[in-house]
């Protein structure tokens, strides 16, 4: 069987995405899962390569995927040509390196939508460059719903194999809290289902967490787990679902590091998050659920702050990219 085509999107050229990226492909055991193909800019990769010690490659430019030699010590890449290095300041917000970026994930979108690659892995873009370009939508995961006319896209973390899902993400804990309804996390508990199912995880339980400390204590310390949790489960289970729950969140996570349980729908953005990175930050990868490709992201930013200094880690990037390829052939 022939190994997947993994689009891999520099992100902003001036933060660590591209160094990651490099840094990645010149581990040969990626080349044992997949065909790494770089997005990009073919300057912006060559001054990185100058930039990294003990990092020796040569770039390969094509123009169509099926060009690429996929060896390693080769960065097979398609250049956008859209860097002018002569402006471009590592670790600066600059609208150059936020249309950049949107560049690398457009042209990412249209090879899969081709079927010219058969997943997409993204380095880590800078919001706020994103912004400076006039690009609307600020933030990858929406970027791409645009590109590909997708909505309500659904995120899970993967780490040390334990899967997440969230019933909210990026709004406040007093909204968090506001939308834990029995409607919402009745159809939460559909939707990772099947997400789980799209990607060939049919075995074991979704488990549900808690809101409350201690799960309310039969309403001392609250009644959403009362008024709205249990019936939730309740229902998804008599239609069939496989999930659990609510499950108090201090052993939770434990039991599913054991294994116990094939994922869990965490109620709010921390509640899940911290516990992932806490496992292993730089190995918590995101993939995007909804799209009509597999796509996978590092959990961690542009990292301006030590941007074109030689000494960002990797481990993150190549995990996303090992990821990708694990879950192509499901979609």
């Amino acid at each position: 069987m022939e190994k997947p085509i993994i689009a891999i999107t520099l992100g902003d050229p001036a933060g660590i995405g591209p160094e990651v990226v490099v840094k990645s492909l010149c581990n040969p055991q990626l080349y044992d899962v997949c065909r790494p193909l770089v997005v990009g800019d073919k300057n912006v990769v060559e001054n990185v390569l100058s930039l990294c010690d003990n990092v020796a490659a040569k770039v390969n430019v094509i123009e169509i995927p099926w060009q690429g030699a996929y060896q390693p010590n080769t960065i097979d890449l398609i250049d956008l040509q859209n860097v002018v290095m002569s402006k471009l300041e590592m670790g600066v917000v600059q609208a150059m390196c936020g249309q950049a970026a949107f560049d690398y994930l457009e042209k990412a979108v249209n090879l899969v939508n081709a079927k010219q690659v058969n997943a997409i892995a993204n380095a880590p873009i800078n919001k706020w460059a994103i912004q400076e370009a006039g690009i609307e939508q600020v933030g990858q995961t929406k970027i791409l719903a645009a590109l590909t006319q997708t909505t309500d896209l659904l995120t899970m973390l993967e780490v040390k194999g334990i899967r997440i899902f969230f019933l909210s993400r990026d709004v406040s804990l007093r909204q968090a809290c506001d939308l834990v309804t029995q409607e919402r996390v009745f159809n939460r508990i559909m939707r990772c289902i099947e997400a789980m199912k799209k990607l060939g995880l049919e075995t074991g339980a979704l488990a549900v967490a808690t809101l409350n400390p201690h799960g309310g204590e039969k309403g001392l310390f609250g009644d959403e787990e009362i008024k709205f949790i249990e019936p939730a489960v309740r229902e998804a289970q008599v239609r069939g679902y496989n999930v659990v729950g609510p499950i108090n969140t201090d052993s939770l996570f434990h039991k599913a590091l054991q294994g116990h349980y094939n994922a869990v729908l965490s109620l709010h953005h921390d509640q899940g998050y911290v516990v992932a990175k806490t496992l292993d930050f730089e190995r918590t990868i995101a993939i995007t659920n909804g799209l009509p490709f597999v796509r996978t992201s590092v959990t961690h930013g542009a990292a301006l702050d030590i941007a074109g200094k030689g000494v960002a880690s990797e481990i993150g990037m190549s995990e996303a990219i090992r990821i990708a390829a694990k879950y192509s052939s499901h979609l």
